[in-house]
């Protein structure tokens, strides 16, 4: 059976990140409109530059190049995240702790499917969202299982 898209390229271009210090956080691939785009997120404790971006391009299309495996045209594209991360997995949960996060369930918890507060407590079973509701805060347990989509989100004090 033949891998998916995204699956070939986490092979192909974890090792060129790990040799620059990088962290793969995330790997899209999508058809907008007519073009499809191969979308590959890296980023760092310090954050990444363009440079950075640039470098891990060239040597992913020279891979890419290499075996050929995707057989129409398609944009290459490497960034940064960006604020609003995706929390994939455990490890981000526990990096994202006492900080602000959207997460989506796949049922809803308390009549609710969408949550935004700060992550307080991550068991590896239960999330804990502080979530603000007008004037008071609420905690939130969220079974992990049940997290369709996590990512920080970004808040603005005024």
């Amino acid at each position: 059976m033949k891998k998916p898209i995204t699956e070939l390229v986490e092979e192909l271009v974890t090792p060129i990140v790990q040799e620059m210090d990088l962290e793969l956080v995330d790997i899209e691939y999508v058809k907008e409109g007519k073009n499809w785009f191969l979308r590959v997120f890296i980023d760092s404790d310090t954050g990444v530059d363009i440079e950075e971006c640039g470098q891990v391009n060239e040597k992913l299309s020279e891979r890419l190049d290499e075996i050929d495996p995707i057989p129409h045209n398609y944009f290459l594209e490497v960034s940064s995240p960006g604020a609003e991360r995706p929390l994939k997995n455990a490890d981000d949960f526990q990096k994202a702790l006492n900080k602000h996060v959207a997460i989506k369930t796949y049922e809803p918890i308390d009549g609710e499917k969408q949550f935004e507060g700060k992550l307080t407590s991550f068991d590896g079973e239960n999330v804990t969202l502080t979530v603000k509701i007008k004037t008071r805060t609420k905690q939130v347990i969220i079974p992990y299982e049940k997290i369709a989509k996590a990512r920080l989100a970004v808040t603005f004090n005024f």
